[in-house]
Order: structure tokens, then sequence, then C-alpha cells
């Protein structure tokens, strides 16, 4: 089984490059399926049924989010109704909106049947969002359901602090497929497999504006490092990048292997 897992698409340009890009490259790669997170593609903060739908449209198949999935109150009723396809994180009040896993069956070109589940996690260090721990969260998880009924298990976890996300995998190696880093919309260069089993990166980076910060406009954010005052940030255009990671999960060619696609 391969995988094709995109970092956090940011707002409109995000969307765009995804939506002009993704077809192909899953394609190249011979992805079997594209997950993606998009807790950025409304505006470059939340995701609303319009945009989570054109996501869709584009050849995403499952959608991730995190620590801005109730940013935009729209997309309450759509995570409940569409909870086979878009998670938020697993380690949020369970009375919450949506579902914090996804357990995917789809048929392979060869004609076998496949399952993949993906769990979504937000971290706690330097995150402002209230949330259970990620590592009991996980443990509770993985004791309530077998290997064979989650088949491929990848776990987006959604953090700030490097060592956080590091130790989760660590924790967990072995126990999941893939401990996948995402939110701080930068790609690292630690991807690995771990001495168990477990394939893991830091954080995958973003799908979004090459030209930005993290995403964002950077003449606002200069300015609120100049002067302290709040400001609101807004995606930004122009040429689109795609930060990513394919994960092969063949049991003889256990692989992660970094991608950048950066438009002409």
């Amino acid at each position: 089984m391969k995988i094709l897992f995109l970092g956090d698409i940011v707002g409109n340009t995000g969307r765009r490059v995804v939506s002009k890009n993704c077809a192909a490259l899953k394609t190249t790669y011979g992805a079997d399926l594209v997950i993606a997170n998009g807790e950025n593609a409304a505006g470059g903060s939340g995701i609303t049924p319009t945009t989570a739908d054109e996501i869709f449209a584009s050849g995403v198949d499952l959608i991730t989010t995190g620590n801005h999935i109730w940013k935009r109150k729209e997309v309450f009723k759509y995570l409940s109704s569409n909870s086979h396809r878009i998670c938020r994180p697993l380690n949020y009040y369970s009375g919450n909106a949506g579902v914090g896993s996804i357990t995917h069956k789809f048929t392979a070109p060869d004609s076998t049947e496949k399952k993949l589940t993906v769990i979504n996690l937000a971290a706690r260090v330097f995150m402002a969002e209230l949330s259970d721990c990620p590592f009991v969260a996980l443990e509770k998880f993985l004791a309530s359901s077998s290997k064979d009924e989650r088949g491929v298990t990848i776990v987006d976890f959604h953090g700030e602090a490097t060592s956080e996300k590091a130790a989760l995998a660590f924790a967990f190696d072995g126990q999941v497929d893939a401990v996948l880093g995402t939110h701080t919309h930068v790609q690292t260069a630690d991807e690995r497999i771990l001495s168990k089993g477990t394939a893991f990166i830091t954080d995958v980076g973003m799908c979004g504006a090459y030209e930005s910060i993290i995403g964002v406009e950077p003449r606002p954010v200069i300015s609120k490092f100049i002067t302290g005052i709040p400001v609101s940030f807004g995606a930004a255009g122009g040429r689109g990048m795609i930060n990513g990671v394919l994960l092969n999960f063949d049991p003889d060619q256990a692989r992660i292997e970094r991608i950048k696609f950066l438009e002409d």
C-alpha cells in the first residue's frame, strides 16, 4: 500500500495548487490513497463545507484537521455527516462534533481489499486549545481495536513542539505504522523508519503560497513582531507549493519519502 499525505492546505492558494496537481502527483507516485490536512483551507484558518468539498473534488480521499477545526461553526454539522472521510483530533471532548479517527476500506488496483485507519491527535505543548493527553488517548484507542480491525494505521499528530511529536512516535513505535507531524507548516528533513517499523517525520509541511510566512502574507506578521499589536493574518497568494510524504507500507520495502512540488 502506498499513501500520499499532504501537509496543511492553507487558503485559496493551497486549495488551488492541490486541485491542479493532486491527480498527477497520485499517478506519478503510484499512490493508492491521498490524505491531506485541511484545517487551514478556509482563508488560512479553519475549514468550511465548501472548502472541504473542493479538496475532495481535487482527488483527496480523506481529510485530517487540527486546533483550528472549531474556527468555522458551519463545519460542525459537516464533521458529523461526513465522519467517514473527515476527522478532528481524537483527544478533544468526545461530545464535540465529528470523530477522531477514520477506518477506510478500499479496493487496490490489484483487486485486493485494503484497510486503512487514520487517527488525528492534537498536541498540548505551546498549544492554546484545551485537549486531553494525546498519549493516553492513543493508548486507549489502540486498546479498543485490533490490528486486523484497523489495518494500516497512520497518526496525524498536530502540534508545535518537535520533542512532543518525536516522543509520541517513539512511544508508539511498532504499534502504529506512521506518525506524521503537522501544524508548523515547515517541512522537516528527519523522515525515517524507527527501529520497530514506524515511519516518522516531525512535520510534513504545507500546501500554500511559496513566498509567504507559513502560508500567510508577510507584512502583517512583520508588523506584529515590530509593534506587538495583534493583527489579522490572511492567506498569501502567488506561486503555490505542495509539501507531503509518500508512505510505502509494502512489507519488504517500507519507507517514507519527502515530497516537495513547486509551481513554475
